[in-house]
């Protein structure tokens, strides 16, 4: 089996939120085979990604077999060096690595997560992702929460922390699972401040409190937070994690397959921090393209919920009273409808170099 084409575009759907998720967002590739299997992956990048794929990626792998997957992505790597390592380069080749590896699973006829080692069918349970409070629906239906947290840095960030966490707490139970998300918006003093606020609530972390480069500023949280800290969002490859890990500077860690590499460099992730002892759980972990090895990695899965806007995905499993399947179809479980893709005003660009 040869490689005949590799596409790559920008589907936009309806209620895509305006801001870099749009602009630097989510791109579809399809990887098209001489057999006619065609291998699907959700990649970032944005213009710019789809770009790095039809100019340098494409070339990259163009007639060679897709089964050699770990091969082909040091050769996508070593093609985009010079310009890429981390950000929308290694974004882009994600979704060029997903769409093999569901090749993968199609040509050997099994979902991806039983070449991974684990079960079709297996059922994870999920956080759903809140910015503006649990309604008594979310609480119904989940037994897991993580609070998007507004507050900036500064004296006043512990009380507002303080009052949106006692709101969630009183809203889910408390055996529910509760989490708090910062998105890099703090520094130290104030983690360390609303860390002390929060911790009777029974938090199970505190994620992105710090920029993704203040490596001193989270060595310090490793020693002095009473919280355990989550981070890796916004981090690239492998070799990227391997100061989280070897630092143990975060005792969660959440690559987005997606954007750090595919699932060549998600399942490297996983294997570097169970050495460690860290857990993995994967940013978006409940959407397709990380859940199978979440479910076949992990011995204590936990996905978070996925973005509700990207519904043009064909085969992602709902999440039913707080958890979610994985398919047992081959490959990654996804189809499209290539002619109706939302926001791809020119089809013809879809189907070019």
């Amino acid at each position: 089996m040869r490689i005949t084409n590799v596409r790559a575009v920008q589907p936009i759907g309806p209620g895509s939120p305006p801001d870099w998720r749009t602009s630097l967002g989510q791109i579809l590739v399809a990887v098209d085979t001489d057999r006619g299997l065609t291998g699907y992956g959700v990649g970032g990048g944005g213009a710019a990604g789809v770009h790095v794929v039809r100019t340098v990626l494409r070339d990259v792998v163009l007639g060679r077999s897709p089964e050699p997957v770990e091969y082909l992505w040091q050769s996508m790597y070593h093609a985009t060096l010079p310009f890429g390592q981390k950000g929308l380069a290694i974004m882009a080749q994600s979704g060029v690595d997903l769409a093999l590896w569901d090749l993968r699973g199609k040509a050997a006829g099994l979902p991806v997560v039983e070449i991974l080692g684990g079960r079709g069918g297996a059922s994870v349970p999920v956080y759903v992702t809140v910015w503006d409070g649990v309604t008594p629906e979310q609480a119904s239906a989940h037994r897991a929460f993580k609070l998007h947290v507004e507050q900036p840095a500064g004296r006043d960030a512990a009380d507002g922390v303080a009052a949106a966490v006692t709101q969630a707490r009183r809203a889910v139970g408390d055996d529910a699972l509760l989490m708090v998300d910062a998105w890099m918006r703090w520094d130290v003093e104030t983690t360390l401040a609303v860390a002390e606020r929060i911790a009777p609530f029974g938090i199970e972390w505190i994620e992105e409190p710090l920029p993704p480069d203040d490596l001193a500023g989270y060595a310090r949280l490793a020693e002095e937070c009473p919280l355990p800290i989550a981070g890796g969002e916004h981090e690239f490859t492998a070799a990227g994690f391997a100061p989280l890990i070897e630092g143990r500077l975060h005792q969660v860690l959440q690559p987005d397959v997606s954007w750090c590499g595919g699932l060549t460099e998600l399942l490297k992730i996983y294997a570097a921090a169970q050495r460690a002892g860290l857990r993995v759980c994967p940013h978006r972990g409940a959407e397709i393209w990380a859940l199978h090895a979440v479910a076949a990695l992990d011995d204590q899965p936990l996905a978070e919920s996925g973005r509700p806007w990207m519904t043009w995905i064909g085969g992602q499993p709902a999440i039913s009273e707080g958890s979610i399947k994985v398919p047992e179809a081959p490959g990654l479980g996804v189809h499209f409808d290539e002619d109706a893709l939302p926001g791809v005003t020119d089809p013809a660009a879809w189907q070019a170099k």
